[in-house]
């Protein structure tokens, strides 16, 4: 028996980012889509190094393009922090500690060309143990990244980072000591 696809829901949002209904994800985005929720998640190893993913090729919206660790919308209902473990399981088979939100108000607008991204997407950052085994439908390629290279990457003008990175990372930048205490990471002078 062939199982019935599972509709992905995303939770639509007012200016003011209150929840005012839910619409299908696959129907959502396009050249011109509603504000709704979102996440970004940036996680990190032992050695201080942010994971870094680059979109699969089969991705609607930004396809192979190199981003944070991991993205998603919250389902309706669903507390976003049980969003980002369930997408780093789903989407990289990996299980994140340490979860901490940094910027819950981060927002942005973001368009390819077809396909425009308009989110309040709250931003976390974690602890990984161990590589990521990630989902081909999700992630075309992964690489350990020293925090450093990635703000680089963020703030350079020809930058191969998505949108939302490229205005993430500038954020998340001061906040990383205190969010993951003890994370060794190389700062330039």
């Amino acid at each position: 028996m062939t199982p019935f696809p599972v509709r992905e829901e995303v939770v639509l949002l007012d200016e003011e980012g209150r929840p005012v209904g839910v619409a299908d994800k696959a129907t959502v985005h396009g050249p011109r889509t509603p504000r709704h929720l979102a996440f970004s998640c940036y996680g990190y190893d032992a050695a201080g190094r942010v994971l870094v993913t680059r979109r699969a090729a089969g991705k609607r919206a930004f396809p192979l393009v190199w981003t944070g660790t991991c993205c998603g919308h919250p389902a309706p209902g669903e507390a976003a922090d049980v969003a980002v473990h369930r997408r780093l399981r789903d989407e990289l088979g990996v299980d994140a500690r340490d979860l901490t939100l940094v910027l819950p108000d981060f927002s942005y607008r973001a368009s390819d060309g077809t396909i425009e991204e308009n989110e309040l997407c709250p931003v976390y950052v974690c602890r990984l143990d161990g590589d990521p085994a990630p989902a081909p439908d999700e992630v075309a390629e992964w690489v350990w990244w020293d925090w450093d290279a990635f703000l680089a990457a963020a703030t350079a003008a020809d930058s191969i980072l998505s949108p939302w990175a490229r205005l993430q990372a500038p954020l998340l930048d001061p906040l990383l000591d205190a969010a993951l205490p003890g994370l060794p990471r190389r700062r330039t002078a």
